[in-house]
């Protein structure tokens, strides 16, 4: 019978947050499976590194992070087939996302290479944006009150029009595009709104109001911005 791939995700960085589900299924795994980025070590693999079993074998998946599409696509459909030859066998398979694997999740493409011929649980995380809200000290949402989650990459006028138009947001992926954003914000009005945060649950973690950041910002790290009155007061 053909084996099962899991999309286990693993939390926003601190080992401690991985759900107690996913804790056991990386445990009891014979195959694992994970990104890395350009042929580097894996952050996804440094998560889980204390429950994987010394003896699992490990099918790492090189994602190279560049604005053409095409090379990605290509890893992504190399690595789904090492899965589908490692499910076709009638072994499981437990594939680490980082955060949660439908939330900006790479396992979402081996979703869409492999859940038609394969069975596939979901087991969800937290997610990089509870972890920075919790990190911020800043309820997301309440009441009747919209969030509205952006990354970084979009154009400068549409995020403009996207943040002038929402009532709380939070904006990832910041990384090279963190001078764009903070500048829209900034001509917005609502810098003193926003809380910078970088890297949420590491021992790296920096948490500053959006004025007092650096001024270069890494791929993981977040802007969350409230506008108005805090309505759970």
């Amino acid at each position: 019978m053909s084996g099962t791939l899991y999309g286990v995700g693993l939390g926003p960085g601190a080992p401690d947050l991985i759900t107690l589900r996913a804790a056991r299924l990386i445990e009891a795994a014979r195959v694992v499976a994970y990104p890395t980025l350009a042929g580097g070590a894996s952050f996804a693999r440094s998560i889980a590194a204390e429950l994987i079993a010394p003896d699992a074998r490990e099918i790492a998946m090189d994602v190279p992070m560049t604005v053409e599409r095409a090379p990605a696509q290509a890893a992504y459909d190399a690595g789904a087939a090492q899965i589908a030859e490692a499910l076709e066998a009638g072994e499981d398979v437990v594939c680490l996302c980082e955060g949660d694997p439908f939330f900006y999740g790479s396992f979402m493409y081996l979703f869409a290479r492999l859940a038609d011929r394969h069975r596939v649980e979901i087991v969800p995380g937290v997610t990089s944006l509870t972890a920075a809200a919790a990190a911020a000290r800043r309820p997301l949402a309440a009441r009747n009150e919209r969030l509205t989650v952006l990354p970084g990459p979009l154009p400068e006028a549409e995020l403009r029009a996207r943040i002038e138009g929402a009532e709380s947001v939070a904006i990832m992926k910041l990384g090279r595009h963190f001078p764009k954003v903070r500048a829209v914000i900034d001509s917005l009005g609502l810098t003193s709104h926003a809380t910078y945060v970088e890297r949420a649950t590491l021992e790296a973690e920096i948490v500053r109001p959006l004025s007092e950041a650096p001024d270069t910002a890494p791929y993981f790290s977040m802007i969350i911005l409230t506008k108005g009155a805090d309505p759970w007061l």
